[in-house]
């Protein structure tokens, strides 16, 4: 891929507002949000961080079972980086108040008919 195709301001930006639409209906546990911004397909993978997700129908299952309590995290080290005008990779730490752990959150978005969706996701913590 050629450089001038990697990180376009104008598809960074659509990205960026995407991850942080997710991010804010992740820590107020808007489910509709969450569900809307997921691939509906049963080829999408959540790798969580006590989990295995293997479909939309069990992302959908996950997200309505868990608890809303302790949501709220800061994040850092983000990057966000776009390939052309459909593929990204977005990156981040967090931490949550009262814990010394450091989650990781990588997501990759496809730009599909329907606008930016996670078609894969991983989450992970190091104690």
């Amino acid at each position: 891929m050629k450089a001038e195709h990697i990180d376009r301001p104008m598809i960074v930006a659509e990205v960026t507002d995407a991850f942080y639409r997710y991010e804010q209906a992740l820590i107020s546990n808007d489910i509709a949000v969450l569900d809307a911004l997921f691939w509906h397909d049963e080829r999408t993978v959540r790798l969580g961080a006590g989990e295995n997700l293997y479909g939309i129908d069990e992302i959908r299952a996950f997200r309505a079972a868990r608890s809303s309590a302790g949501l709220d995290r800061t994040l850092r080290n983000t990057v966000i980086t776009t390939f052309g005008e459909d593929y990204a990779v977005c990156s981040t730490e967090f931490t949550r108040e009262g814990s010394e752990k450091t989650g990781r959150q990588q997501q990759t978005w496809v730009k599909l008919p329907c606008g930016w969706r996670i078609v894969a996701a991983q989450v992970s913590i190091m104690t």
